[in-house]
């Protein structure tokens, strides 16, 4: 089994492209919180609105390429909604990324 450190997590997540922005989740500020402890790994998930229609999408996207890591890591994902200045600095990016 493939030890996984949190910067493993960085990176793998830094390449999974948001389905409506031309940017990462990782440059979009998406990812907060990494910790590697044993066989978890837990992340937080933070999107501007709770209630973004793409949500489920969303997660699957990250659990996809943390099960890539490897298989037979437990998976822990918190859900939060960005603060006003993480909203604000996410809008910018989408604005200057969005996908026709």
């Amino acid at each position: 089994m493939k030890n996984v450190s949190e910067k493993d997590v960085k990176e793998v997540l830094s390449k999974v492209i948001h389905p409506e922005i031309n940017y990462s989740l990782v440059e979009l500020g998406m990812i907060k919180d990494i910790k590697v402890e044993d066989n978890v790994i837990s992340i937080t998930l933070t999107l501007p609105f709770l209630d973004v229609p793409i949500k489920e999408d969303l997660i699957n996207l990250v659990k996809e390429a943390l099960k890539s890591l490897n298989n037979d890591m437990e998976i822990k994902m918190n859900i939060a909604e960005m603060d006003e200045e993480e909203r604000e600095r996410f809008m910018i990016l989408a604005r200057k990324g969005w996908k026709v």
